[in-house]
């Protein structure tokens, strides 16, 4: 065997050495990153938007439930608050009434069902800021100061929908102005509804706040 093919076969073999080297190296780093925890270096506002989403919709069943409730004691239909709303896509159709004993011309099942649905998405979508903002400000602050900064920011989205956008996009989509009408919705009614929503978001918000899972370590010290 020549010089150079010795040269040659030390070479490959240095190359063999290297490549296993490298490759336990690689190794030790995949074990190390799987026990090392996971850590956040800012807010986790993907995670939060999330779970707000989520709690949205528990949070709008809870103010439809209210606001059922209420409709009853007070002598009027359970879903009138769904039909409210269903003018906005149907008009005045919603409301209308035919003989003495008030027989809504919109009284399909299915339609109020479907209102029921954009009014729980409606929650859904609405849930998503509020519950952003109920993180960032109130995350190390008693539970019931998110309930009453939630009862803020349900009152503050009422006011926004109802006498920012509603109050002149309903009358130009529908030609009439029926939602933010005190004679079909009383102004307290929406807002205590709205209320109820943001309250329902400050009381559930530790069912979405973010707690990082740590992974149990092999060998733990023993108990005091």
């Amino acid at each position: 065997m020549t010089a150079h093919e010795t040269d040659l076969e030390k070479m490959q073999q240095e190359v063999l050495r290297l490549r296993q080297q490298a490759a336990e190296i690689e190794a030790r780093l995949l074990q190390e990153a799987a026990r090392r925890p996971f850590s956040l270096t800012g807010f986790y506002t993907m995670y939060y938007m999330t779970t707000g989403f989520l709690l949205g919709l528990i949070a709008a069943a809870i103010s439809l439930l209210f606001n059922i409730i209420g409709a009853s004691i007070a002598g009027k239909n359970p879903l009138e608050l769904i039909r409210v709303y269903l003018t906005f896509p149907l008009g005045e159709r919603a409301l209308q009434v035919t003989g003495p004993e008030r027989v809504f011309a919109i009284d399909n099942g299915v339609i109020l069902a479907i209102g029921v649905c954009l009014y729980l998405a409606t929650g859904m979508l609405l849930g998503v800021p509020i519950h952003v903002i109920l993180a960032r400000t109130t995350a190390n602050r008693s539970t019931a100061a998110r309930v009453v900064v939630g009862a803020a920011l349900g009152i503050a989205v009422w006011l926004i929908m109802f006498y920012g956008i509603l109050s002149w996009l309903q009358p130009l989509v529908c030609g009439g102005n029926w939602i933010t009408d005190n004679q079909y919705l009383p102004w307290w009614v929406a807002a205590a509804t709205h209320a109820v929503f943001g309250a329902s978001m400050g009381l559930l918000y530790p069912l979405g706040q973010f707690v990082p899972y740590r992974r149990p370590t092999e060998t733990e010290p023993s108990g005091a």
